[in-house]
């Protein structure tokens, strides 16, 4: 008899291992995905690095460092993220060294519209742009407004894809520079490998409409999601190539890294 009990607790133990051990993979999967989801129900706070290795029409170099601050709240009846992002700009000057200091603020409030499926998260809101840069190399001069639209599509496992396309023209500030009007449009995909690393593309389209000047950047990068106790780590670095450019200044190669945290 304490034979076929002992028998009895290990076959209820393994049936229970053989339902737990499917769950958690599961869950595994989907913190992975939402890790790289911008519109995550969830407060987060990226340090990024975009390293511009040349410039169109010169052998410059530039960096780029964005500390970005995402939450989600609730106003007007429904529910928003708002992400603010702060650039530390270092750009080649005409002395052929570089000026560095503040950017100019970015702050975009995304309306989260419910498409029937919890895997698919869809924003779109207004955004503004504060003249706040320390050079006047380092930023436009002007208070711009436009509006900011996210897609991301969580419905396969092992592959999330989506975009953030946002505009803003200028509506004052200083008169003697130029207006601005650009668009940006950045595609983006993450295949899971599993045990949380994956691969990245997520280069940023972007079109001046004044001067006619983009750059088409497509990146392959590498990152791993990391659960902790009471945050979920998002490390990644991802080389990008400019296939297509026209004007001055824009990025023929860049190295994009970073860590996000979501709490």
């Amino acid at each position: 008899m304490p034979v076929q009990r002992h028998r009895r607790a290990a076959a209820l133990i393994s049936a229970l291992l053989l339902c737990v051990a499917p769950t958690a993979r599961a869950q595994e999967a989907d913190d992975a995905a939402q890790a790289n989801n911008p519109l995550a129900n969830a407060t987060s706070i990226n340090l990024q690095n975009l390293y511009i290795g040349d410039l169109t029409g010169t052998d410059a170099e530039a960096n780029q460092v964005y500390l970005r601050y995402a939450r989600p709240f609730s106003a007007l009846g429904g529910n928003w993220l708002l992400r603010a992002t702060v650039p530390i700009n270092s750009v080649p000057d005409a002395t052929g060294s570089n000026t560095a200091g503040l950017g100019d603020i970015n702050v975009f409030a995304a309306y989260l519209i419910d498409m029937g499926n919890p895997a698919v998260s869809f924003g779109i809101g207004p955004q503004i742009t504060a003249p706040t840069a320390t050079s006047a190399r380092l930023g436009s001069g002007k208070w711009s407004l436009g509006f900011a639209n996210v897609l991301f599509n969580a419905t396969s496992p092992r592959f999330q894809w989506g975009y953030l396309l946002t505009w803003q023209a200028s509506v004052g500030g200083d008169d003697t520079r130029a207006d601005v009007n650009l668009g940006a449009f950045q595609p983006f995909g993450f295949y899971q490998l599993g045990q949380g690393w994956y691969l990245r593309s997520t280069g940023v389209w972007t079109y001046d409409f004044e001067t006619d000047n983009y750059a088409i950047p497509i990146g392959l990068g590498l990152g791993r999601v990391i659960p902790l106790e009471r945050a979920t780590l998002n490390v990644f670095v991802e080389p990008q190539y400019a296939v297509a450019t026209q004007g001055p200044g824009q990025p023929e190669w860049s190295v994009f890294a970073g860590v996000n945290v979501q709490f």
